[in-house]
Formats: C-alpha cells, sequence, structure tokens
C-alpha cells in the first residue's frame, strides 16, 4: 500500500480551495476531498511496515495549533509546470511536527526524505511549461489567505492511484495535546 502522513484540511477550506478552479491548459485539478497538507511521504509500504509506522505516529507528542494558507505558486521540473499549489505560512509549530514525523519514522528504518519541506496543499497537477495564463490566474489569487486552521491530529492516509484521480483513505489520525 502506498502511504503518507498529512493535515486534513476542513471542509469549508476544501471548498474554498476548490472555489480557485478555472479553465487553465493542462491543469488536472484536484478533487475537494483529496486536499490535504502532506508532512511527509512513505511510498509503498507492506502490511508490516504499516503496522510500524502507525505504532511510530502513535508516539508523536506536540501541541495543537493553528496554520493558514497563503498564496498561490507552483513547482517547475525541467522547465514545465507539474504542481499548482496554495502555500502555507511560516510556522513554526508546523516546522517542529514536519519534523517530529520525520524522526519518528526515520526511527522503523525509513530513509530521510532528501527533499526539503515546502509546505503546500496542491490544486492541480500539471506538465506543461509556464504559460501567461497560469502567470496571471497566480498572481490574480496571491492573496488569497485561509482562516486560520487548527491542527489538532496528524493523518496517516493510504493511496490507490486510480484511473482518473487517485482514491486517498484515512488509515489512522494521532491527536495532538
Amino acid at each position: 500500500m502506498r502511504l503518507f502522513v498529512a493535515l486534513d484540511l476542513p471542509w469549508e477550506v476544501k471548498e474554498e480551495l476548490s472555489d480557485l478552479s478555472c479553465n487553465i491548459v493542462g491543469a488536472r485539478w484536484v478533487p475537494a476531498d483529496n486536499f490535504h497538507l502532506t508532512l511527509r511521504f512513505i511510498g509503498e509500504a507492506s502490511r508490516l511496515q504499516a503496522e510500524e509506522i502507525d505504532l511510530a505516529l502513535a508516539t508523536l507528542r506536540g501541541r495543537s495549533f493553528a496554520f493558514s494558507l497563503s498564496g498561490l505558486g507552483w513547482f517547475e521540473k525541467n522547465g514545465r509546470v507539474n504542481t499548482l499549489w496554495a502555500g502555507v505560512e511560516r510556522n513554526e509549530s508546523l516546522a517542529r511536527l514536519q519534523s517530529k514525523v520525520e524522526t519518528a519514522l526515520h526511527r522503523v528504518g525509513l530513509a530521510p526524505d532528501k527533499r526539503r519541506f515546502t509546505p503546500h496543499v496542491a490544486l492541480a497537477r500539471m506538465d506543461a511549461p509556464v504559460t501567461p495564463s497560469l502567470t496571471s490566474f497566480v498572481q490574480a489569487n496571491n492573496l488569497y489567505r485561509s482562516a486560520p486552521i487548527g491542527a489538532d491530529n496528524v493523518t496517516l492516509f493510504s493511496s490507490f492511484l486510480g484511473k482518473d484521480q487517485p482514491t486517498y483513505t484515512p488509515e489512522a489520525e494521532y491527536a495532538l495535546g
């Protein structure tokens, strides 16, 4: 099974983000149900590894906190946009939580993630060059800011890659105190 650790978002925020979708050539918009803030992508895991990951995440200790989404942007690879995203305001509590997740997963034998943690919510998947319409869209919506979002628990999700969009299933939740 494919796994990742994330903060789920309240439905109101998912609806706000969904309202941003529009006709951008090449954009495959993420369904509102799938919006989340990934803390760590794990990838394929055996049933035994999943159990070890579950036990490790159950030991997480941290306090609830609030964070806000802010601004839009994109990730590029080889000059092509692969993800359109909503950003997250700088937040030390979020960075600490992500570090604790990384440490817990490292303890059960997962190699550290080599990518720098860049908190975001993926809005659309793409494989296209940067276009004037994409640039205009991001500039027009760059003042987007969500209301504060409470981070009260961390969720372990499984991901099934379907024909059109992946299906994400919450497998376990871990409360923050």
